[in-house]
């Protein structure tokens, strides 16, 4: 924990205790994320990249690797129906752009929890046939186009043939874009931005052909935590889930005890059975790595129990070197009594607060990492 984000603690708490909370909670958002500095501070050869948010979307790769057309917004009251063919939509699409390796709709859905944008990649080999649906939850201050940019999962879907939906957060709920992961409110079933995000992510699978089996959820720091949030009230939705640089569910309940987490991990209570693989870097200072412990230890005694092995889960780990000049890596996969993978978890050495394996055209992304998206996805279609 630097001296800069000691005092950003120390701060909010002084804030909370004088009854300030929307401000202490606006300090807390702030900085669920690589601080501008800090990512500015790390050295040219970490391949740790921080992306101004400003940067003209028309740079962004479009899947496959190929620029297309720049990545286009409407006014909002500019409503284009006729791109989605369900119920439960009838916010329509905001629009449709077409690219080399696939294509963008933007959306929007809303429900009595609220409403939200969001993004949806359909891959070159979509043709009405169920396919896989993943869910990616951005980091703080990033958007869709961001988040596809540093994650290259759009790529992955053209490989593979599955759906991608980004949500976007609201300013309106967070004003530096974070999913608010640590309020009571936002950790339940059916309400809040859980019920938003099962929305979304229902509406996607009524609207197009999906593989109800088959749909899995993934996110990066405040996203990783919602993540975590979404694969324990919803295990009934989500086949599998990806959490990274995140938080267990529910390691904290406010302002006060989300610094604290961050900092030495939280109390989380009892996951649910979705399996997870979890992603972090072991010099990570925003969320310390003893939370992707945590996020492990809650899932895998759960599991534990449900196959009759307590807590005596097997267990295998692997090290492995990174590429040339990468990051090393250890690996370390837990099954259950019955043989069946219920974790995964992989701690990047030397990686900090960013994406593992991401794109550099993306922010927060550290391209000297192995692939997170790829062991994301290999775990998520195993499953």
């Amino acid at each position: 924990m630097t001296e800069h984000r000691h005092a950003h603690m120390a701060e909010a708490l002084r804030l909370t205790r004088e009854g300030r909370l929307a401000e202490a909670s606006a300090l807390l958002q702030r900085n669920l994320g690589a601080s501008p500095t800090a990512a500015a501070a790390q050295p040219a050869q970490s391949g740790i990249v921080r992306r101004d948010r400003d940067v003209d979307a028309s740079r962004f790769p479009r899947a496959g690797g190929v620029l297309g057309r720049p990545h286009t917004r409407l006014p909002a009251g500019l409503l284009g129906r006729n791109l989605l063919r369900s119920s439960g939509a009838s916010a329509g699409a905001v629009a449709a752009v077409s690219a080399p390796g696939g294509e963008i709709r933007h959306l929007r859905h809303t429900d009595a929890a609220g409403s939200r944008t969001y993004d949806l990649h359909i891959p070159t080999g979509y043709a009405d046939e169920p396919v896989p649906l993943v869910v990616m939850l951005h980091g703080g201050t990033q958007d869709a186009t961001d988040f596809a940019a540093g994650t290259r999962m759009n790529d992955l879907a053209e490989q593979h043939t599955f759906l991608v939906a980004y949500p976007e957060q609201s300013r309106a709920a967070n004003n530096g874009r974070y999913w608010n992961w640590f309020r009571p409110g936002d950790q339940r079933r059916d309400a809040g931005e859980p019920a938003i995000i099962a929305g979304i992510t229902r509406q996607v699978m009524g609207a197009y052909a999906v593989d109800p089996t088959r749909v899995f959820v993934a996110g990066l720091s405040a996203g990783g935590a919602m993540a975590a949030v979404m694969a324990s009230t919803y295990p009934d939705l989500y086949a599998a889930a990806g959490v990274h640089s995140g938080l267990a569910y529910r390691a904290a309940h406010d302002v006060p005890s989300a610094y604290t987490a961050m900092r030495n991990g939280g109390a989380p209570s009892s996951a649910g059975e979705v399996p997870l693989i979890v992603f972090h870097g072991d010099r990570d200072t925003t969320v310390a790595p003893v939370n992707a412990d945590r996020i492990i230890a809650s899932l895998v005694t759960v599991a534990g129990a449900a196959t009759g092995g307590g807590t005596a889960l097997r267990e295998t780990t692997t090290t492995h070197s990174g590429t040339t000049g990468g990051h090393p890596y250890s690996r370390s996969v837990h099954r259950g009594a019955d043989g069946r993978v219920v974790a995964e978890q992989w701690t990047v050495h030397g990686g900090a607060h960013a994406w593992s394996g991401g794109n550099p055209l993306g922010s927060y992304t550290d391209q000297l990492g192995p692939d997170a998206s790829a062991a994301m996805v290999r775990f998520f279609l195993q499953h």
